[in-house]
């Protein structure tokens, strides 16, 4: 870990206090990355137990808001991208976005853009449970570009969608196919599973551009990524198998961990792209 990172008043803030919420938070802390984190808690969870000591909570945006902390997180999901997000960039803070899927919408996505711009700030979009980022980005600028996306989660990941299809995850003999098509569409229709697409689109050829496969696979106990980029300039081919979270199935573990990295590019005197 980078050092000489602690962070004195104002601190950072957290928005929501979910899984991922709860692993960044913790790592924070642990790593001495901060001592001085506030939280702003969804409202299907403002009835939970207190927060842990040090954490501070926050009554509602407007406190986040006067806090002007240095940083916010955003782990609550696509309604806190649409609603406080562009609230922190309209007041000039930077905001790091771990719900990139959101990002589909291409009105909210334009409007968080500009806000940024106009008051001098960032949106920050960590790389989550996937890598390679650095090379989409120069494979971008490359001809000829085409962005494949394959995911692959066990049955646990997709416990409603196959309810809808009259499955179970213990009925499930074989991989299944659940969907084909655009990046945009896959953030749109799987808002909790599909971050990952909605990054690789950005970072890449586009949301209409990125092709998405989903597939379950009850022969996985993880996650797969596995994304291929080719290009006027070469190929690239990269596979990552993720443990999913232990609180959340639908999230690789590693997510948390990305966040937090993000937050270290952001504060380090020496940021690395």
């Amino acid at each position: 870990m980078a050092k000489g990172l602690v962070m004195t008043s104002p601190g950072l803030a957290l928005i929501g206090f979910g899984a991922i919420a709860r692993d960044v938070a913790s790592l924070l802390l642990d790593h001495a990355i901060t001592q001085n984190l506030h939280v702003l808690r969804r409202g299907d969870q403002a009835t939970q137990q207190d927060l842990p000591a040090p954490l501070n909570t926050l009554a509602d945006a407007s406190a986040l808001l006067a806090l002007r902390p240095a940083l916010v997180v955003e782990a609550a999901g696509h309604e806190a991208v649409r609603q406080v997000v562009p609230l922190c960039l309209a007041q000039g803070l930077p905001v790091v976005i771990s719900s990139v899927g959101a990002l589909h919408d291409q009105a909210l996505f334009d409007r968080l853009i500009d806000l940024a711009r106009r008051h001098a700030t960032k949106l920050i979009l960590p790389s989550g449970a996937i890598g390679a980022l650095d090379y989409v980005r120069a494979a971008r600028l490359a001809g000829q570009v085409m962005i494949t996306y394959e995911s692959r989660k066990s049955p646990s990941a997709w416990i409603e969608e196959l309810q809808g299809r009259g499955l179970t995850p213990d009925s499930l003999q074989h991989p299944l196919m659940l969907f084909e098509g655009s990046a945009r569409e896959a953030a749109k229709r799987y808002p909790a599973n599909l971050n990952v697409a909605a990054t690789l689109a950005i970072a890449g050829c586009g949301f209409d551009e990125t092709r998405v496969k989903v597939i379950v696979d009850p022969a996985l106990q993880g996650n797969s990524h596995t994304i291929t980029v080719t290009s006027d300039h070469g190929k690239m081919e990269i596979c990552l198998g993720n443990a999913p979270s232990p609180a959340n199935p639908k999230s690789s573990w590693i997510v948390g961990k990305s966040v937090v990295a993000a937050v270290q590019n952001f504060l380090s005197p020496c940021m690395m792209l």
